[in-house]
């Protein structure tokens, strides 16, 4: 964590509010895997008593954004590559209900959804090129008319933000992907239901083998230097 502090409004819900700044910054990878975290450092960033953050931390490790490190104390834990081909089997599953729901209805995603991820995808902005992409799948979510859909899916959002932060820092965006959002949502509002599906479920497919091998290179990459 930096030196800055940073001032937490004084409520009862002290815990949710370091456990999300803490989501945030792992999620976002300002606190990239392995990094220790030590509650006195977090405490005073954050202007709070060690307390909340103890229990925040207790949180995220049952969420699975913090592990146990060696010795003592405790981590951001280390991207695991079944474990995110795992998270997008289930995000698969949901998108495709999402879709098929919205597609009966005939629902539209807002024009100004797609430009915006269209014209940020060349500027190399990882972190907007992510909120972009979320801001899609969200618009699916909210079309579909079932809000424990987004709720169901809230969670896995943040480990899939993990790790499409960490492979396209040193990666280019698959160029398709926003030619694929057009293709789904064009299916959607022409309410034929099945291409929807099938094209949602093909491309969360071809993000999770593509982001995955990516992250697998990465991995063996930091495995090797290791080594060395």
């Amino acid at each position: 964590m930096t030196k800055q502090t940073i001032q937490l409004a004084t409520a009862p819900d002290l815990v949710e509010q370091v456990y999300a700044r803490l989501l945030d910054a792992i999620s976002e990878g300002s606190l990239p895997a392995g990094t220790r975290l030590n509650q006195e450092d977090i405490a005073a960033s954050f202007s709070v008593s060690r307390q909340p953050v103890l229990q925040a931390l207790r949180l995220l490790k049952k969420d699975g954004f913090v592990e146990d490190a060696p010795g003592r104390g405790v981590q951001v834990t280390h991207l695991d590559v079944h474990w995110i081909a795992q998270v997008y089997q289930v995000r698969g599953s949901l998108d495709a209900l999402a879709v098929r729901l919205a597609a009966e209805r005939g629902a539209q995603i807002d024009p100004a959804v797609m430009h915006q991820g269209r014209a940020l995808s060349p500027l190399g902005d990882v972190q907007a090129m992510i909120q972009a992409d979320l801001a899609f799948h969200r618009a699916i979510y909210q079309a579909s008319g079932n809000p424990l859909i987004a709720q169901s899916i809230d969670l896995h959002w943040h480990h899939l933000k993990r790790v499409m932060g960490a492979v396209l820092q040193s990666s280019h965006q698959r160029q398709t992907v926003w030619d694929e959002h057009e293709a789904i949502a064009h299916a959607m509002a022409a309410g034929d239901a099945d291409v929807a599906v099938r094209l949602v479920q093909e491309h969360a497919h071809e993000a999770s083998v593509q982001l995955t091998a990516r992250l697998s290179e990465q991995i063996q990459h930091r495995i090797t230097g290791a080594q060395a």
